[in-house]
């Protein structure tokens, strides 16, 4: 009597394991739960990648200040002062770019 009780109650115990575990996995199968998955997956990988772009970011800008100081670019030449000139820096764009004439014969920015 006690055997079959004690059977009676594995298989029982057994069988409710089994149901859950059935319904856990197709919960987890479900459009919705595929769904939160896929959306937490992407946005971990969007913060992977912000992760990694910020550390080129700032391994680019070491290895700038490196190669400046091994090259001496930090320190303006004394009968400068600070900084480059402005003319030095970048050139001047005006109405003389966008001219026709002998000096550019092949420019291709025409006003009509």
């Amino acid at each position: 009597m006690f055997r079959r009780a004690f059977w009676f109650t594995t298989g029982a115990a057994a069988g409710v394991w089994a149901t859950t575990k059935v319904q856990r996995k197709l919960r987890s199968l479900a459009p919705d739960a595929l769904a939160v998955r896929a959306a937490d997956k992407a946005v971990k990988g969007g913060h992977r990648l912000k992760d990694f772009a910020l550390d080129v970011r700032a391994g680019m800008a070491q290895r700038e200040s490196e190669l400046n100081d091994a090259l001496g670019l930090d320190t303006p030449p004394p009968d400068q002062g600070p900084g480059l000139p402005t003319q030095a820096r970048r050139p001047q764009l005006g109405s003389a770019h966008h001219r026709q004439g002998p000096d550019r014969p092949n420019d291709r920015n025409e006003d009509h």
